[in-house]
């Protein structure tokens, strides 16, 4: 099978040759270690087998993106805009793994959003993709991997949001001035429909998904009742213009703890979620048995088992192995691998991985 008609009998339950299985990669400084530890990324693959996916993520950004501008810099720390228009103070050390203090968001007002989405906004694919945009996603059509659009950063209702305000102000939108709120999302609504009806003129997509990273290890951001007042409907609007269009998969990328916002992206028709971080609390196994196979799964497999060796490894695989082999499901790590993880180690996950998703392709077959 090809990677594209594996992934498609996967998310429809039907017979594989093998399980399908994605992996995430690792941090920058993560790579830095695999390559002291011995990759060498010239004459080796990191996917390490794992199927090939063509991940889309960045035709959503503000465009022209803005200039790097440095502020103030010091011996440790560095204040710049980047380039969404976030004013941020980041360590110079650790740039990566740290996290920054935003000073100060793009759009905290309507007057700044308004210019904002009319300056950066635009649904131009020449602008976005080259002016051969029309070439480049022909390309990506006749690839035998999957396409996977994902609105990167710029394509949801609260994650998007807060790249523009800041989650303090966006919170306390919703109840000082919910009409802004309703404002800023109906033109992303509209922003997300426009690029992706040129896209769907010339090409099929194999799934989409909104971004939203809108919870922590305890919790979401935004209560359920909030989510459904404002989100839904605009999920909705959006989730019945890219069905129409023959977009059979659609999901939602959010980190955290998300187990009380699931009823409404499943009421909203999206049939996918990922990637179910572990150490918030998500269980793969738990959330096919309460929402059974209408939701399909991708993600969900503890990355910190791959820190402590190949025993840990064995029992978090096997512990995901029945909804490997039940189907609706493409198993990889529930985010990035963090700089804690040799090489080794993710070289002997992505080797037992594979042998459970064969083993569990042979037993549907």
């Amino acid at each position: 099978m090809t990677e594209r008609e594996r992934f498609h009998a996967c998310m429809r339950y039907e017979a594989v040759d093998k399980a399908p299985h994605w992996t995430w990669g690792g941090w920058p400084e993560t790579m830095e270690r695999w390559q002291r530890e011995g990759f060498d990324g010239a004459t080796m693959d990191v996917r390490q087998g794992a199927d090939r996916v063509n991940w889309v993520g960045h035709w959503f950004f503000p465009n022209p993106p803005f200039e790097h501008q440095v502020l103030e810099e010091d011996e440790t720390h560095i204040l710049y805009v980047n380039h969404e228009g976030i004013l941020m103070r980041e360590m110079k050390g650790n740039p990566y793994s740290s996290m920054p203090q935003f000073v100060k968001f793009p759009a905290e007002t309507r007057e700044e959003f308004r210019r904002f989405w009319s300056e950066r906004m635009k649904p131009d694919l020449a602008a976005r993709l080259g002016p051969d945009w029309r070439g480049v996603l022909h390309g990506l059509q006749a690839d035998t991997a999957p396409l996977v659009v994902i609105s990167d950063r710029w394509g949801g209702f609260f994650g998007p949001l807060r790249n523009l305000v800041g989650v303090e102000r966006l919170c306390m939108l919703f109840y000082d001035d919910p009409a802004f709120i309703e404002e800023m999302m109906d033109a992303n609504a509209d922003f997300i429909i426009a690029v992706m009806g040129q896209v769907l003129d010339e090409i099929h997509v194999d799934a989409f998904a909104f971004w939203e990273d809108m919870a922590y290890k305890t919790g979401p951001l935004l209560t359920p009742k909030l989510a459904r007042r404002f989100m839904l409907p605009r999920y909705r609007r959006v989730v019945e213009f890219l069905r129409g269009r023959g977009v059979e998969w659609i999901g939602l990328d959010s980190d955290g703890r998300i187990d009380s916002l699931i009823p409404v992206w499943v009421d909203a028709g999206l049939n996918f979620l990922y990637p179910f971080e572990v150490q918030s609390g998500m269980d793969v196994l738990q959330v096919r048995r309460e929402y059974g196979r209408d939701l399909r799964l991708w993600g969900g497999v503890d990355k910190r088992a791959m820190a402590e060796g190949p025993a840990a490894i064995d029992a978090e695989l096997e512990r995901v192995r029945p909804i490997i082999e039940e189907g609706g499901y493409i198993p990889m790590a529930d985010h990035s691998c963090p700089p804690d993880i040799s090489w080794p180690c993710y070289v002997y996950h992505m080797a037992r991985l594979r042998q459970v998703c064969f083993e569990a392709g042979g037993g549907r077959a």
